[in-house]
């Protein structure tokens, strides 16, 4: 299994200051590159203070540049918000200043309020997505590209720099809904998933979709299935009270944006009330001891999850996120790390 680091930038005090908040993602990639993870992820998100990260492929060149061997993985890309026909070149140029150690992942946003103050709502945005999937993939592959579409149209022409490998760098889908998963699998793609506040019968369900999309799978490439979820290593009781606790008011807030009224003041979205409990939370996501966690995600190697991505980032302090990022690569991760567990899965044109 592969493991993964989020650098979900969480801005819950403007006091902080944005150079701080970076600086604390900075750091725990460059803890992650010296402790074996396979990888760190950004997402991309927009005019609000969670998962804040306006530019992810520019935040990459930054960690490729301050770290050997980590692998960066843009979890997620929201395409229906850029120009497919400037995105491929920056996408190209990405790969080639982190030295071609660079995943990207592709989305169609999720967030309601940050997409319709972006002028692409979430009504129309899978829609558009498709189209600029198409496009960006064809940009990727071929030369002379001309476009006569809904939201593109243009004559022939050609991104440059050329990819420095075949189609581009390897892609990955973020889906949740378990057909989706199949289908984009059938197709070849990577796929990220999470069953969020779901139970665990989804996620068992989104697992066996992964499988018959893979053995469906058109393409001869190997594709791989990600799991995101909150997680932390707690050092007792109290302490996994109090993070729980930190986790909780964090998904007040991306409730809010995800699936809730979109009550941002500021660029500060709101906590409000959730329905699920602490209870309930506390089955969803991934916070305990060091047992806790091996017992957990050892059943998720065992339905076939090929990397892990943690969310560590939901209001602890960078000193406790440090120690939890060092304790769980130091504790948790040999019992489940391969030799070869650090290379990206390379799928040609996907």
């Amino acid at each position: 299994m592969k493991f993964c680091q989020q650098l979900s930038a969480y801005y819950p005090d403007k006091a902080y200051g944005g150079d701080r908040i970076y600086g604390d993602m900075i750091e725990q990639a460059k803890l992650c590159d010296r402790l074996g993870y396979e990888s760190v992820g950004i997402t991309e998100h927009h005019l609000i203070n969670i998962l804040m990260q306006p530019d992810p492929l520019q935040f990459a060149v930054k960690i490729a540049c301050e770290t050997s061997n980590i692998n960066i993985l843009t979890t997620v890309a929201v395409l229906p918000l850029h120009d497919m026909r400037i995105y491929a070149g920056r996408l190209v140029a990405a790969q080639i200043f982190t030295d071609n150690r660079i995943l990207v992942g592709v989305g169609k946003g999720a967030f309601g309020f940050e997409m319709g103050r972006m002028g692409v709502p979430l009504e129309s945005s899978r829609e558009k997505f498709d189209e600029s999937l198409q496009v960006l993939r064809a940009l990727l592959n071929e030369e002379e590209v001309s476009w006569d579409g809904k939201y593109y149209q243009f004559d022939p022409l050609t991104i440059m720099p050329r990819p420095i490998t075949p189609g581009g760098p390897p892609m990955m889908m973020a889906v949740l809904n378990p057909d989706g998963i199949r289908a984009c699998a059938k197709q070849g793609f990577h796929i990220m998933t999470t069953p969020l506040a779901g139970h665990a019968d989804l996620l068992l369900k989104q697992v066996e979709a992964f499988k018959l999309g893979k053995a469906e799978n058109l393409d001869s490439g190997e594709i791989s299935l990600s799991l995101s979820q909150a997680a932390f290593i707690v050092k007792n009781k109290t302490d996994k009270k109090e993070k729980l606790q930190q986790a909780y008011e964090y998904f007040s807030r991306f409730d809010n944006v995800f699936t809730g009224a979109g009550v941002v003041n500021n660029g500060m979205v709101a906590p409000l009330p959730r329905k699920q409990t602490l209870e309930e939370l506390d089955k969803s996501i991934l916070i305990g001891s060091v047992c806790e966690v091996q017992e957990r995600i050892s059943a998720y190697q065992k339905i076939g999850i090929d990397r892990f991505i943690l969310n560590m980032n939901f209001g602890c302090s960078q000193d406790n996120t440090l120690e939890s990022i060092a304790r769980f690569a130091e504790e948790v991760m040999p019992e489940f790390v391969s030799l070869e567990d650090n290379s990206l899965t390379v799928v040609a044109g996907k």
